[in-house]
């Protein structure tokens, strides 16, 4: 039959097709797309008993349209993605009840009882004490089990070959590790931003540092990652009076440095915290580096005496790990800068009444972290950095 865009009245009878729904009279359906690229929906019966969701990737970048032109393959990658994880960290993730490549669409689990980590953030809420805790456990599970210590080497090579996404990573390479430091039209800024964007541009030094990461994330294939590890790609609440956290959306997924992934969310966590400083509410969210940190070393510390290779010993894994640092504290400054002058931003930021004094405090710490990212060697030090700016 062939690709089809699926429109809100075609999943009663798309999801009856799929064998996912028995009677298509008892069906309700409503389109709950938020993000940048793709559209969700999700349908329940009247009596509120089942729900699930459908998400299908478009030809295009949902909120640009037709004219920024994206193949709906990524929907390949999350596929993908979702099924390493559930081998190895299934609570972490949403159950996904079945992907259809014909139309890149996954059917999974209604996930609508739980909220955005970010929009909990924005309206003040608070991380909670599992949160990052768990996505650290997440990047190690993940992060481990797809590496060339928890996998054999022609299953990675294998996997290697089926996770190649040019299209995506160069998105990844340009919109985050190059176009915020030249001059490009998807950049934009608050006008009071305007010194501050023409110093980093100008910035040989920061010019260098970007390369060296941007090279490190095209050629380090360290491990499957998530790929857009932020605020906007978690979701937390309680069901049964325990807390749950789920990590959605992996449709940047690609074979890279495990840093990266630790960077994203370390970026959010820091630009929440200037949120928190601008509103009054100050909190260190900064703690959410060491929660995620200790719980992903921990989870890949004992992970390691199951590793396949027996050559790598205890005193490269140290080494192996504090790399991973250095790359995530570098990572996250490169987020935090293409969140304020890039081309998409964060709500903790454009929300404020006057964005201007966080967003400035935020592009002068994604710098430091950047620049000094081999000096930076634990969480006292980033946070030290933080309060250094007044």
């Amino acid at each position: 039959m062939g690709y089809r865009i699926l429109e809100t009245h075609d999943i009663p009878a798309y999801l009856g097709e799929r064998g996912h729904w028995d009677d298509l009279t008892d069906i309700r359906v409503r389109e709950v797309s938020d993000g940048n690229m793709n559209r969700v929906f999700l349908a329940s019966c009247a009596d509120g008993t089942r729900s699930l969701a459908v998400k299908q990737a478009l030809p295009w970048v949902r909120v640009a349209g037709p004219s920024w032109p994206m193949s709906p393959d990524r929907a390949d990658a999350e596929a993908r993605a979702y099924r390493q994880v559930a081998r190895v960290a299934p609570d972490k993730i949403p159950v996904v009840h079945g992907y259809d490549p014909e139309n890149h669409a996954l059917v999974m689990e209604d996930m609508s009882d739980l909220r955005v980590l970010r929009t909990l953030l924005d309206a003040g809420g608070a991380y909670g004490p599992h949160t990052s805790a768990r996505i650290g456990e997440f990047v190690a599970q993940f992060s481990f089990a797809t590496s060339d210590f928890g996998m054999p080497s022609a299953e990675r090579k294998a996997l290697i070959a089926q996770s190649v996404s040019p299209e995506l990573c160069k998105i990844t390479e340009d919109v985050v590790l190059s176009e915020p430091y030249v001059e490009h039209e998807h950049n934009h800024w608050h006008p009071g931003l305007d010194d501050l964007a023409a110093a980093l541009r100008a910035d040989a030094r920061l010019r260098t540092e970007v390369a060296d990461l941007r090279h490190t994330f095209m050629t380090a294939a360290q491990a499957l990652l998530h790929g857009d590890l932020h605020t906007g790609s978690v979701m937390v609440g309680t069901r049964e009076g325990a807390p749950v956290v789920r990590v959605f959306d992996p449709e940047f997924s690609f074979v890279g440095p495990i840093g990266y992934d630790l960077g994203l969310y370390w970026a959010n966590a820091l630009v929440s915290e200037e949120r928190a400083r601008a509103l009054g509410a100050l909190s260190d969210h900064a703690e959410q580096l060491r929660l995620s940190w200790e719980a992903f070393e921990g989870g890949f510390r004992r992970l390691w005496p199951s590793r396949v290779d027996t050559f790598f010993d205890d005193a490269y894994l140290d080494r192996f790990l504090r790399r991973v640092w250095t790359d995530a504290v570098g990572y996250a400054g490169t987020e935090i800068v293409r969140r304020v002058i890039g081309f998409a931003h964060l709500t903790d930021l454009t929300t404020l009444p006057d964005p201007v004094p966080a967003s400035r405090r935020a592009l002068l710490l994604g710098r430091e972290l950047i620049v000094r990212r081999g000096e930076l060697t634990d969480v006292p030090a980033v946070r030290a950095l933080v309060a250094s700016l007044g």
